[in-house]
C-alpha cells in the first residue's frame, strides 16, 4: 500500500485540490459577472447615456447572462471530462485498449493522441451546436447554415489531421530518439512549426475557410496607406474578409509574419464603421507592432514553452507522474512500448489545472498593451473616432458596459468600456469614472 507522503498520492493530492480550488474561483467570479451585469440591466451607465440606447444595453446584458450560464455547464462539463480521463481512468483504459489492439510502437502512440482528439472533439460538439444555433442565432448574431457549419467541421479536421498528426510523430519520434534533451529539440521543433504557421496560415489555410478580396475602397485604401506609411508598417496587402458568412460580430486584424504580413478587415466592420473610424482601428493595430507587443508575447510564448518542455521532459521519466493522474505507464524493459503519448496527454491535461491561476497576470499585461495601442492611435488618428468605433463595436457585439471589476480583472485581456474610453484623449468619455 502506497504511503500517504508518496509522490504519486501528493501529485494526486495537489492535483484534485489545485483543481477544486480552481473551480470554486472560477465559480465564484462567473456569479459576480451575472449578480453584477443584471443589476445594472435597468438603466444605461450615465457616461454612455447619449450613445447607446437602453434596448441595445438591455440586449448587451442578456447576452453576456447567457453566455456566462453557458460557461458555468461547459466548465461543469470540463471538470467531469477531466476526472474522467485522468483520476478516474478514462485515459488509461483508452491506452489499454489500443495497446491490446495494436501493440505498442508509434502506431499504437498516434493512435491514443488521434483518438483522444478525436473523443474530446465529439463530446464538446453539443455545446458548439448550442452556443452557434441556440444561443447566437437567439441575439441575431449567427448567420451560419447547417451545411456551411458541417463543411467548417469537415476542413478543421482534415486540416488538422495532416498538419497534427505528423508534427506529434515527429515530436514522438524526438522523445524516443533524441535522448536526455530531447525536450529542447521537440521545443525548437514546435516554435519552428509556429513561426512557418504564421506564414502559411493566411496564404493557405484561411482560404480555406473564407474568401478573402482586395479592399476595394480606394478612398479607405488611399487613407489606410498613408497611415502605414506613416507609422513605418508595411503589409503584403489590405484585404477584406466575408465574415458576414458565419457571424454578424466585426473585428479586423493583422496575420502573417515578416513579409507575409497582411491587413484583413471583416465585411462587417466595414458596414458598422466611418472611413475614419475604421482609420483609428487600424491605428490601434499598428499601435501593438509599434510598441513591439507581437514580438515580446512571441518571446514569452518562446520562454513558457521551452519551460514547459523542460518540465515535461522531467516528469515523463518519473513513475509517479502517470500513476498520480491515474494512468499505469507502459513497463515493458526493451522500449517497444514507450509512454510518450501518455506523458504528453497528462502534461497537456494537468498543466492548465495549476497555471489557472496566471489568468489575471496576463489578463493584466494584456490590458496594459491595450492601452497603449490606443494611446498610439490616439498620437497617429483621432481618438474621437476611435472612441466612437469602439463604442459602435461594443454595441454591435452586445458587449457589456457593466461587468464585475473582479470579473474584468481575472478574465478580460481589453479593458472595460468606462475605463477605457475614459483614457482615451479627446474621447466622450473623458475624466469619467468607470
Amino acid at each position: 500500500m502506497p504511503s500517504l507522503l508518496s509522490p504519486s498520492l501528493l501529485l494526486t493530492y495537489a492535483f484534485a485540490a489545485t483543481l477544486v480550488a480552481g473551480l470554486l474561483l472560477k465559480f465564484w467570479l462567473a456569479s459576480r459577472q451575472a449578480r453584477h451585469v443584471a443589476q445594472h440591466r435597468g438603466a444605461v451607465p450615465a457616461p454612455f447615456a447619449q450613445r447607446i440606447a437602453l434596448a441595445a444595453h438591455q440586449k448587451a446584458a442578456d447576452y453576456t447572462l447567457a453566455r456566462t450560464r453557458l460557461g458555468l455547464l461547459q466548465l461543469a462539463f470540463g471538470l467531469a471530462l477531466l476526472l474522467g480521463w485522468t483520476l478516474l481512468g478514462g485515459l488509461d483504459a483508452l491506452n489499454q485498449a489500443l495497446l491490446a489492439w495494436l501493440g505498442g510502437g508509434m502506431l499504437q502512440q498516434l493512435a491514443l493522441l488521434g483518438c483522444f482528439a478525436l473523443i474530446s472533439g465529439l463530446l464538446d460538439l453539443p455545446a458548439q451546436l448550442y452556443q452557434t444555433f441556440v444561443l447566437e442565432q437567439r441575439f441575431g448574431f449567427n448567420q451560419m447554415t447547417p451545411r456551411l457549419w458541417l463543411a467548417d467541421l469537415a476542413k478543421s479536421t482534415l486540416v488538422g489531421a495532416l498538419i497534427g498528426l505528423p508534427l506529434a510523430a515527429l515530436v514522438l519520434w524526438l522523445m524516443h530518439a533524441a535522448g536526455p534533451l530531447w525536450w529542447l529539440w521537440a521545443w525548437a521543433a514546435w516554435m519552428g512549426f509556429n513561426l512557418l504557421l504564421m506564414v502559411v496560415y493566411p496564404l493557405f489555410i484561411a482560404p480555406l475557410f473564407n474568401k478573402f478580396q482586395p479592399l476595394a475602397d480606394e478612398a479607405l485604401r488611399t487613407r489606410v496607406t498613408a497611415l502605414m506609411q506613416r507609422c513605418g508598417f508595411t503589409a503584403r496587402g489590405l484585404f477584406v474578409m466575408d465574415g458576414s458568412r458565419r457571424s454578424a460580430h466585426a473585428n479586423a486584424y493583422f496575420t502573417g509574419f515578416g513579409a507575409a504580413k497582411r491587413v484583413v478587415f471583416y465585411d462587417t466592420l466595414l458596414k458598422q464603421l466611418s472611413g475614419d473610424e475604421v482609420e483609428a482601428v487600424l491605428a490601434h493595430e499598428l499601435g501593438h507592432f509599434h510598441h513591439r507587443h507581437i514580438a515580446r508575447r512571441l518571446a514569452g510564448m518562446f520562454a513558457l514553452t521551452l519551460a514547459g518542455f523542460a518540465l515535461l521532459g522531467w516528469l515523463s521519466t518519473r513513475g509517479w507522474f502517470y500513476t498520480g493522474l491515474g494512468v499505469v505507464p507502459n513497463l515493458s524493459l526493451d522500449g517497444s512500448a514507450p509512454n510518450d503519448a501518455l506523458a504528453l496527454l497528462l502534461f497537456l491535461l494537468a498543466a492548465p489545472v495549476f497555471t489557472v491561476f496566471l489568468t489575471p497576470l496576463m489578463a493584466q499585461l494584456s490590458r496594459k498593451h491595450e492601452f497603449q495601442a490606443d494611446a498610439y492611435a490616439a498620437a497617429q488618428a483621432d481618438g474621437a473616432q476611435l472612441a466612437s468605433a469602439l463604442l459602435k463595436l461594443y454595441e454591435d457585439n452586445a458587449s457589456t458596459l457593466t461587468p464585475d471589476p473582479a470579473y474584468a480583472r481575472f478574465y478580460y485581456s481589453h479593458p472595460p468600456a468606462a475605463e477605457r474610453l475614459a483614457r482615451l484623449p479627446a474621447a466622450p468619455l473623458q475624466g469619467a469614472t468607470p
